[in-house]
């Protein structure tokens, strides 16, 4: 079962399909081997065969939408985040954390704002989004260690990779109540983002606006994603 996974966790954002000779590479599995978990994963609709590899499943996202946090985090948080898409006319995401990246769980997507790397399922490193700042910003402090104790890549000029700033940046996220990230996970790209908080003062998800970088109005903005964060909260609790 555990190389099985391996091969479901193979596939990175952005792969439409993986041929079978990748997904070998990636995994470090023999080819036969591979081929032989693929066709167990494929009888259980967690894979589907293409004309040059393979992709993941509908029953994937079958399962996913059947996990009881997730679908109730996405059933509370849906009209808070159509409030906000209506609101700001930019793309709206609700994100999680696990381990040292965020998971979009949500996402509401403009016609008028840029193209993002972001996708249902996807995941994004939390140091340098938004929506990771305020996640990371009420995360148990052994996470947050955990996260600048490895080597954190710059992906623009702008990203934050020294550790001690990114522990600074994450301070100030909890005396302000949001997060903002200017160009530091893509270029062009910037985004206001706000916990949702659980009792316990940890964070249970975020919300964050994107917008192109030249447009973005952090004070504007600001208000209305902390508001949207906060009554998700309210419902998750009241629940």
């Amino acid at each position: 079962m555990g190389r099985a996974l391996c091969l479901l966790a193979a596939f990175r954002p952005g792969d439409a399909e993986l041929t079978l000779a990748e997904l070998a590479r990636r995994t470090k599995l023999p080819k036969p081997t591979a081929h032989r978990l693929l066709g167990e994963l494929a009888e259980w609709e967690l894979v589907e065969r293409t004309e040059n590899g393979h992709r993941l499943g509908v029953r994937l996202f079958e399962l996913g939408a059947l996990a009881p946090l997730q679908h109730r985090l996405r059933e509370a948080a849906g009209p808070f985040l159509a409030d906000l898409f209506e609101t700001t006319r930019s793309t709206v995401h609700l994100a999680v954390l696990d381990g040292s990246d965020v998971v979009y769980v949500h996402k509401l997507g403009s016609r008028h704002g840029p193209t993002l790397q972001s996708r249902l399922g996807g995941r994004m490193p939390a140091y340098c989004t938004g929506v990771g700042k305020a996640l990371l910003a009420h995360a148990p402090q052994a996470v947050q260690q955990e996260v600048i104790g490895h080597p954190l890549q710059r992906r623009t000029p702008r990203t934050i990779v020294a550790p001690g700033l990114v522990l600074r940046e994450i301070r100030a996220v909890q005396g302000r109540g949001f997060a903002a990230e200017h160009e530091e996970s893509a270029k062009g790209i910037a985004c206001v983002a706000a916990p949702v908080l659980g009792t316990d003062r940890r964070a249970m998800a975020a919300v964050s606006v994107t917008r192109w970088a030249h447009q973005i109005d952090v004070d504007r903005l600001a208000p209305a994603v902390h508001a949207a964060a906060v009554g998700i909260a309210g419902v998750l609790r009241s629940g």
